[in-house]
């Protein structure tokens, strides 16, 4: 049953407590008999080694439970920036989300990120503040820092009983009860009393402005309101799920996982207020109709639909099943054992065995249906983002878009009998993670690696030494630059060799110009040709400026925010090969932007500095030094956050210099926001 059915995302900043509520909810849910603490290494969500080493998530875990009937697929994604792509691909397949907030950081820099991540995707989310139990928690203050930071309206389903160290159980504003938890029994036990005296006041205060909130957002529920008339617990509960689907309102829920108390109420506000996979608005795909024509329809989430429709949003590699493709159904069937389409590669693929995640271990399945979440085994060629479906109806859904990496290194194997090793390892690694390239230098002959951070990289090499055996040696990290071009320029190539006794001739004329920053590449043919140019030259021309785009113009470094446009084709039926129209692409390209005015970019970072206000001043002092640029600073309870903008190259070693200055109490995130012209 689809309404019965909940697919939901953990998403937060670094150390917010994401994978220790994930743990509580598995705990009090039946699914482990023993809570694992992320301080210990142990817990269940964190299954990687480094996980357990670093007391970070890194990979998405994903994990089936039930609660109150309801079947919850959860994907516990991580909170450091290194590990966006992680959060991006989790979000895409995602029908709602539980932002869980510091009660004592509030809005931190990786919380503003994945909250626009999850705007982008347009999912519904409620808030959950953890870590009540700290001293300085403030409910109140968190709830408010999200209303300015987001321009959200938010609503306290709770309110907290003391705060710190007198933090003692929450207030339900619906049931308008007490509750309090039983440390004896790890949080399992918890007790529902009346308010007591001393609460009641304060308790019917925040009751009016829920009742007066939601009433607003809900034509229905406002006219009650308005009239005076008595408005029921499930009037209430009702109309705070449509708001919440609709995102007009994020419910505000607390507690303190690392204590047990506040989770059963939060997997409660998931099944009720968190939409079922047929409660969305439907998936947006391209029907791709002979040649390559597209024609954009909606994939409703119908797990009767002939057309089945799944996408691959990530790929993992498992030693003893080899590459595990976790799959989201969006329409249709899938069932073991058949063979299933990919649209994008237009390419079939079998089945062999389709699985059940429980994050390390994993049940069999004979199908997986509309709504749900399964891993299949056996595709050889899918990467992440690619659209399963069917030959007769294929639908391509959008793709994931993923950031460029913009920090590399040099890596070899200890010896050469592990090149090949080393190689297929990549080609595994790049597959499961978008955001990490690998290629071989022509010029120095090295093999490159790149990612999104130091620790994305460093994570990766660690992973290649301990989980696939292959020792080896990284050099010190590099800046990945990009070219560009600051002019239009035209240029004609006719090219014509003998090759193997026989004439080999092509025309053609392009034009480069250069794109607005961030638009990327983009390749346009608009030559008037006819159907007397066979496909395979006009393809041998897209391959071969495609390929010029990844190769550089002066110095080898990718090229961005190129638009190459092809005018003329000069096609002779007798002599004309798509071989010589690839040389002929490539000669032009190169000609041409030589002639534009290339120039070399350089990944400028968008850098968020947590500082205590003492230290302030030093912690800019380090940026500016830099070559950073400040932008603006918040002020928050015991400190300030300082954004600013610098480049890559000058921020290596950062971490280390901002410890020494602040008593190593500052920390700093660090994403990448944009390529610019290379400070000289």
């Amino acid at each position: 049953m689809l309404n019965k059915m909940r697919n939901i995302g953990i998403m937060a900043h670094i150390d917010a407590g994401k994978t220790t509520t994930t743990e509580r909810i598995l705990y009090y849910s039946g699914k482990i008999h023993k809570i694992g603490e992320i301080d210990d290494g142990q817990a269940t969500m964190d299954f990687m080694q480094q996980e357990q080493e670093r007391g970070i998530t890194i990979a998405s875990a994903a994990i089936t439970t039930e609660w109150k009937g309801h079947q919850i697929n959860i994907i516990d994604t991580p909170g450091h920036v290194d590990f966006t792509a992680e959060v991006e691909r989790s979000l895409r397949v995602l029908d709602g989300a539980v932002a869980v907030i510091c009660a004592v950081g509030w809005v931190q820099p990786q919380t503003e990120t994945v909250w626009r991540q999850a705007d982008e995707f347009n999912v519904p989310r409620i808030c959950f503040v953890n870590k009540m139990d700290r001293i300085g928690a403030d409910f109140f203050g968190a709830m408010n820092d999200v209303h300015e930071k987001f321009k959200c309206e938010t609503v306290a389903l709770e309110i907290p009983i003391g705060a710190g160290g007198d933090f003692d159980g929450v207030i339900d504003l619906i049931r308008m009860k007490e509750i309090h938890w039983d440390a004896s029994t790890e949080g399992e036990k918890f007790t529902v009393e009346e308010i007591s005296a001393e609460n009641l006041e304060n308790a019917k205060k925040w009751r009016d402005t829920l009742i007066d909130t939601v009433a607003s957002n809900d034509d229905e529920l406002g006219e009650l309101y308005l009239e005076g008339a008595d408005i029921s617990n499930e009037m209430l509960v009702s109309s705070i799920r449509k708001s919440t689907i609709n995102r007009t309102i994020v419910p505000f829920l607390c507690g303190s996982s690392r204590h047990n108390q506040g989770v059963q109420p939060l997997m409660d506000a998931i099944v009720d207020y968190l939409p079922a996979p047929d409660e969305i608005p439907p998936a947006e795909g391209l029907h791709v109709k002979k040649h390559d024509e597209e024609e954009k329809v909606q994939v409703k989430c119908d797990p009767e639909s002939k057309t089945p429709v799944g996408l691959v949003f990530k790929i993992q590699y498992d030693r003893e099943a080899g590459i595990l493709s976790y799959v989201r159904m969006y329409s249709g069937k899938i069932s073991t054992g058949t063979q299933v389409y990919n649209v994008g590669k237009k390419k079939r693929e079998r089945i062999n065995r389709i699985l059940r995640v429980n994050a390390n271990h994993m049940e069999q399945m004979d199908s997986v249906s509309a709504g749900d979440i399964g891993v299949f085994v056996g595709l050889k060629i899918s990467q992440t983002g690619d659209t399963l479906g069917s030959e007769g109806m294929p639908i391509l859904l959008e793709n994931v878009k993923f950031p460029e990496p913009v920090i590399s290194i040099a890596i070899e194997p200890e010896t050469m009998s592990d090149r090949d090793k080393l190689n297929e390892t990549l080609e595994i690694l790049s597959r499961e993670d978008p955001t990490f390239t690998h290629r071989d230098d022509e010029e120095t002959g090295q093999l490159i690696i790149s990612g999104m951070g130091e620790l994305h990289l460093d994570v990766l090499v660690t992973r290649i030494r301990d989980d696939f055996k292959v020792q080896c040696r990284v050099g010190a990290p590099q800046v990945t630059y990009r070219e560009s071009v600051t002019s239009t320029a035209e240029y004609t190539e006719n090219y014509s060799r003998m090759l193997a006794g026989k004439e080999n001739t092509a025309g053609i004329t392009l034009k480069v110009e250069p794109r607005e920053t961030g638009k990327g590449n983009l390749y346009t043919c608009t030559a008037k040709h006819d159907s007397a140019i066979p496909d395979e030259i006009l393809e041998a021309i897209e391959s071969s400026i495609n390929n010029c785009f990844g190769s550089g113009i002066k110095l080898g470094y990718p090229c961005t925010d190129i638009g190459v446009t092809v005018t003329s084709i000069d096609y002779n039926p007798l002599t004309s090969t798509p071989p010589a129209f690839s040389a002929a692409a490539a000669e032009a390209f190169d000609q041409a932007c030589n002639n534009a005015s290339p120039e070399l970019l350089e990944p400028v970072m968008a850098v968020d500095i947590e500082s205590p206000t003492e230290f302030v001043g030093d912690a800019m002092s380090q940026i500016t030094q830099r070559g950073g640029m400040i932008s603006s600073m918040d002020e928050k309870s015991g400190g300030n956050i300082v954004h600013a903008q610098a480049p890559m190259a000058k921020m290596f070693g950062f971490s280390t210099t901002l410890r020494s200055v602040t008593q190593g109490r500052a920390s700093f995130s660090m994403t990448f926001s944009h390529f610019q012209k290379k400070a000289n």
